[in-house]
């Protein structure tokens, strides 16, 4: 009788540590881990990027406590060191003071060894002194979490096993890798390296995906990098930002407050002039209407390169469909005599070309006062209306109406 409560007691043994307390399928696990390994995505973009490094909503004390908790657990991340390397890269980016950007040290560097790169910059006391301020002090910031940094991820071993068994090592494995690679490799490196751009923003940041689910929003990095301290990630209409539709729910339950999403441009009555109000509503929304600018600067090259077809060689021809409505000093240096060439063969799009330019200055002088700019603006505007192109003058007109 002994013998058969032994045996049945190891018998159950065995089926806990091979199964688990929840006795899942494989794809049931699977499931499983790709839900924890979202919300740990979760509660880097709600919680650390956009509520403790930029301040964009304030998040009720509930979901902040659980996100840390989480965070810990499944990352060992500490608050103020992740806020303040990422309030770095954004007050340095694209320079050699940048804690990971693939243009100064490689996308290879960026992808494979971000990590790294992110324990490197977190034992820089500087950084943390200059950039992570006003982030969580509290006893259990320091008491627990900043004190027994590996054991969140030890209890969190502790609970895949209970839960799920010896499969549960993968799955804590899974989750250790997680941010590691979509956070330090993908968002840091692809997000400035490869993608679309939707505003030339003063560095290389680009939008990986217009549907930000993977990676919580985080995919429309772009878009961040243009309008950092919105809540709301997505711009365009046919974007989606999943992260944001949380702060929603979250906002719904009373949980969260928004205080700030992209400005978006309003259109009035057509003036006879731009005037004072004209000016500051150019200067706060410069990069939607660039990009609107940059809209009618493809279009008008697109249909002179169908009426050159036979005239410009393949390279001069994709230099100019590639990078021909991109602010010059993004340009590589490798097709910059192309696309030369091909300006000089489109005069209609040179001229466009160097009123984007003298626009941009309008906002750039530091020189000149406001009546002066003033000025500028309405000889801009007359110039781009006789210029005989149709897309400078529907510009022209677009820009009288855009109001503050």
């Amino acid at each position: 009788m002994a013998i058969n409560y032994i045996e049945t007691a190891v018998w159950s043994v065995l089926g806990f540590l091979n199964h688990g307390l929840l006795n899942l399928s494989a794809w049931q696990c699977v499931f499983a881990a790709l839900l924890f390994t979202h919300i740990t995505i979760a509660a880097v973009t709600i919680y650390l990027h956009r509520h403790q490094a930029h301040r964009s909503l304030d998040l009720h004390w509930a979901p902040s406590h659980f996100f840390r908790l989480w965070l810990w657990m499944t990352t060992g991340m500490l608050t103020k060191e992740w806020v303040a390397i990422h309030r770095k890269h954004h007050a340095k980016c694209e320079t050699p003071d940048d804690p990971h950007s693939p243009q100064t040290r490689g996308i290879k560097t960026v992808f494979w060894r971000g990590a790294e790169l992110y324990a490197a910059e977190k034992s820089n006391v500087e950084t943390m002194q200059r950039y992570g301020h006003n982030t969580p002090n509290d006893w259990v910031e320091r008491k627990v979490y900043t004190a027994f940094p590996w054991q969140g991820l030890g209890l969190m071993l502790i609970i895949d096993i209970a839960l799920f068994g010896a499969i549960g090592l993968s799955i804590w494995a899974v989750q250790m890798m997680w941010i590691p690679v979509t956070a330090a490799g993908v968002i840091n490196g692809i997000g400035h390296y490869w993608g679309y751009r939707n505003f030339e923003s003063p560095d290389a940041s680009t939008n990986i995906s217009p549907w930000g689910i993977l990676i919580g929003g985080e995919e429309l990095h772009n878009n961040h990098h243009t309008y950092p301290t919105s809540a709301k990630l997505s711009v365009k209409w046919f974007e989606f930002d999943l992260g944001y539709a949380y702060i929603r729910l979250f906002s719904a339950l009373g949980l969260a407050n928004v205080k700030k999403t992209p400005p978006k441009v309003e259109l009035g009555q057509i003036k006879l002039k731009p005037d004072a109000l004209t000016l500051e509503a150019l200067i706060n929304h410069r990069y939607e209407v660039m990009a609107a600018y940059a809209q009618g600067l493809k279009a008008e090259c697109a249909q002179d390169l169908k009426d050159l077809n036979v005239h410009l060689e393949r390279k001069v021809r994709l230099a100019a469909k590639t990078w021909m409505h991109r602010d010059l000093e993004r340009v590589p240096a490798s097709v910059q005599t192309a696309l030369m060439q091909a300006r000089q063969a489109m005069p209609r799009v040179d001229t466009m070309l160097q009123m984007r330019e003298e626009l941009r200055l309008l906002w750039l002088s530091t020189n000149r006062s406001r009546d002066q700019l003033i000025v500028d603006l309405q000889a801009w505007c007359d110039r781009a209306e006789s210029s005989g192109i149709a897309a400078l003058k529907d510009f022209s007109t677009s820009l009288k109406m855009v109001r503050v």
